[in-house]
């Protein structure tokens, strides 16, 4: 599964918000799981206890980078498109009676990217990039992220903020990556071109680990970003 929905709720148990994560390239759903497990503890004390996972997102496969295409190269591994992704979180939504502008997304890597690039189209309370994985041209991208350069520019999310600093239409914005990521410097120029976004710069490099490491602060951003939705 690409992604894990989960409930944010109130200490009264009512749904506060969902929040949304998106696992990384060449990961599953079990990675995010692993840490909420973990995590349990820490979240109560946060106010942000999730409890269950609410569902699963339909699978996305384990590279897909959420961009929103109507069809993939490959159905065996891009399985599903914007459309349906985006379709089957109004009806999850609606049927808990959770807005869009109630919801928060992020994402470690692929995940990060993927955040980003779908809250273009969706206004979200806030979103977030974890080691996002950002490229400048598409010649730096994995096989299969994008169709062809055509594709890379209309999802050059670097590219769009620049030319556009309120592209996310005042949700709130958290960037982090590792001094040792490979994705530093595109996450740090990203994080430039975005006003009153908040951006951290922690020791590590690209690994899960890192994520697990400041995950308690990472859930405490979305939690207060959706106390004051």
């Amino acid at each position: 599964m690409s992604e894990l929905v989960h409930l944010l709720r109130e200490p009264a148990g009512e749904p506060a918000g969902a929040l949304i994560l998106n696992h990384g390239r060449g990961a599953d759903e079990r990675d995010l799981y692993d840490l909420l497990d973990v995590l349990d503890p820490e979240r109560r004390l946060l106010g942000v206890s999730t409890g269950a996972p609410l569902t699963d997102v339909p699978p996305g496969g384990r590279h897909w980078y959420l961009v929103p295409r109507v069809g993939y190269p490959d159905p065996a591994t891009f399985a599903h498109s914007y459309e349906l992704l985006t379709g089957f979180l109004d009806r999850l939504l609606g049927e808990r009676g959770i807005d869009w502008d109630r919801t928060v997304i992020g994402g470690f890597s692929m995940g990060g990217f993927g955040a980003l690039d779908l809250a273009r189209y969706r206004r979200f309370c806030a979103v977030g990039g974890h080691s996002a994985a950002m490229w400048r041209t598409g010649g730096e991208t994995p096989e299969g992220a994008f169709d062809d350069a055509e594709d890379f520019e209309r999802n050059d999310v670097i590219g769009l903020v620049r030319s556009n600093p309120g592209l996310y239409r005042g949700a709130r914005v958290w960037l982090d990556v590792g001094t040792d990521d490979p994705f530093m410097s595109a996450d740090t120029e990203l994080s430039g071109l975005l006003p009153s976004r908040r951006f951290r710069l922690w020791h590590g490099g690209h690994e899960i680990s890192y994520f697990d490491d400041h995950a308690v602060e990472i859930l405490r951003f979305y939690a207060n970003a959706l106390r004051d939705c």
